[in-house]
């Protein structure tokens, strides 16, 4: 508490602050959901935070990302490059000490070149 009274920082605004963090980092395809952003999704609804679990107390948080890796990127770096950024953040943005950052890599996406190919190459008859 400070002088002026309480400020309380909301679960969801971490996680979509971690979120986005971990999205920029190169060689993260994309964040990996568990059932319940699954469900979300069946039901057509979009959460940006999938992915992305945190406990925040008054002056600390710990943070769990689940990523999926593009294929040729090292895992391990790739990885310690998503804690850092989303450490970084955190603490710049909200002021919280970050605890620890977890991330578990979930799968390993290989983009194929040929899945975004266009039509133009076929004739219609």
């Amino acid at each position: 508490m400070n002088e002026l009274g309480n400020i309380k920082i909301s679960d969801d605004v971490v996680k979509t602050i971690a979120a986005k963090a971990a999205e920029d980092v190169a060689g993260v395809y994309k964040l990996a959901g568990g059932v319940a952003d699954e469900v979300s999704k069946m039901l057509g609804k979009k959460r940006p935070t999938n992915g992305v679990k945190v406990e925040v107390g008054e002056k600390e948080c710990s943070i769990e990302v689940y990523i999926i890796v593009e294929y040729g990127y090292p895992i391990s770096e790739i990885a310690q490059n998503v804690q850092k950024a989303v450490l970084n953040i955190i603490t710049q943005m909200t002021g919280l000490k970050v605890v620890e950052v977890n991330v578990y890599v979930q799968d390993v996406k290989i983009v194929s070149e040929t899945a975004e190919e266009t039509t133009d190459d076929v004739e219609i008859m």
